[in-house]
């Protein structure tokens, strides 16, 4: 990459309405010829001459409506994680470059995750129930030690999970692009895919306890959970899924769960967010239901921020960007 500093750099920040913390650094940036605020129906008017993007606003498509506007764009930003709803065609074949916030929401997520499993171990919903009720009603629990669990998805987030889950006793057993015997973070690793030549996810989806899903969003992702996986599953089996919700077939789900094939299901993302008042996810016993909040800890949005900051100062500079995304794989096809 050149160096930036060369040139005079337009920002424009895809914003909406909540504003990144500690932006006046930004604002003040001496290297910066400008920074824009947009929103959504802005962002045509604003792209022309602006070579780096920001996009705050987190699950945005407006990008790609705005796109031939987008006449000297060099760098865009995603301030999340997955980038599937970001990425589309046009800019997947183009010369921009683009990174993510990898890395902010490892940790956290893995930890909602090991509280998700000891939920479902420790029964916590019946017992929340029971105290509403002012019903004392003693029941026997299950271990997490010793439990298998299964990751779908080996990139920094499952592997923060694998560790989390390791740490309390639990066998953990990963499902990746790439099949292997041995791994730093998980015993093994299966195919991702029941469609392989030689598929292994199903055996392991056998194995699993937990089914824990924390995978990218892409082609070979979506709807990779459906009836045949779930079929698959143990009756005493939960999901657990912390990725995006159309890795999960839910309608597949709802009716898994209705005929006893598996025990339970914990969504933080779902194929429609919000999940719509009639979906019969809100009522079905054993399913646990968050508003894609796993990886929203105190002090999240000022990690996002000093991450972005930090990579700006790379792009001005001509330096190496952190978190550079695959654009190919991270394209999903009709989104």
């Amino acid at each position: 990459m050149s160096d930036q500093s060369r040139s005079p750099v337009h920002l424009t920040v895809l914003h909406g309405g909540d504003l990144p913390p500690g932006r006046e650094e930004i604002d003040n940036d001496p290297r910066l010829a400008s920074v824009t605020y947009a929103t959504a129906d802005q962002l045509p008017a604003a792209l022309p001459g602006t070579h780096a993007l920001l996009v705050w606003d987190l699950f945005s498509g407006a990008l790609a409506d705005a796109w031939p506007k987008a006449d000297s764009l060099r760098w865009v930003h995603a301030a999340t994680a997955g980038v599937d709803t970001l990425v589309f065609g046009d800019l997947a074949d183009s010369d921009v470059t683009v990174t993510n916030s990898r890395g902010v929401f490892d940790q956290p997520i893995a930890e909602y995750v090991l509280g998700l499993v000891l939920a479902f171990a420790k029964d916590i919903p019946a017992t929340l129930a029971s105290q509403r009720e002012r019903t004392w009603r003693h029941r026997e629990t299950e271990r997490a030690g010793g439990k298998h669990a299964l990751v779908v998805g080996t990139g920094p987030i499952g592997r923060a999970t694998a560790r989390q889950l390791a740490a309390v006793g639990m066998t953990v057993e990963g499902a990746g692009r790439t099949p292997r015997s041995s791994d730093p973070d998980f015993t093994t690793v299966a195919a991702a895919s029941l469609d392989a030549p030689e598929p292994s996810l199903a055996p392991a989806l056998e194995r699993a306890d937990y089914v824990v899903v924390a995978a990218p969003l892409t082609p070979a992702t979506r709807g990779l959970v459906d009836a045949r996986a779930l079929e698959r599953m143990k009756p005493t089996a939960r999901l657990i899924n912390v990725a995006r919700g159309p890795l999960v077939v839910e309608d597949d789900l709802a009716r898994a769960l209705a005929a006893g094939e598996i025990a339970g299901a914990a969504l933080d993302v779902t194929e429609t967010e919000p999940l719509p008042d009639s979906s019969p996810l809100w009522d079905t016993p054993g399913v646990i239901v968050s508003p894609h909040m796993s990886g929203d800890v105190t002090g999240w949005r000022t990690e996002l921020t000093t991450l972005f900051r930090d990579n700006l100062d790379r792009f001005l500079s001509g330096a190496e960007l952190r978190n550079v995304v695959d654009k190919r794989r991270g394209y999903v096809p009709g989104t």
